[in-house]
């Protein structure tokens, strides 16, 4: 057989499992995170955009 030929025979044998149990799958809860997330920003807003105006003009020149 060459490359991408396959036995037609091996099309009629095959057998798929259709039964699942609950132990095939994985729990989502299992690894559930309950909890909160705090940032604190030191920067205030015009130096924030004062860096994103730098970090564009940096790519700008980088093309």
């Amino acid at each position: 057989m060459g490359f991408g030929s396959y036995d037609e025979s091996e099309q009629d044998n095959q057998e798929y499992d259709t039964e699942f149990d609950d132990e095939d799958g994985l729990d989502a809860e299992e690894n559930a995170h309950e909890g909160a997330v705090e940032y604190e920003f030191t920067a205030s807003n015009d130096e924030l955009l004062d860096r994103l105006k730098d970090i564009k003009e940096d790519e700008n020149t980088n093309t």
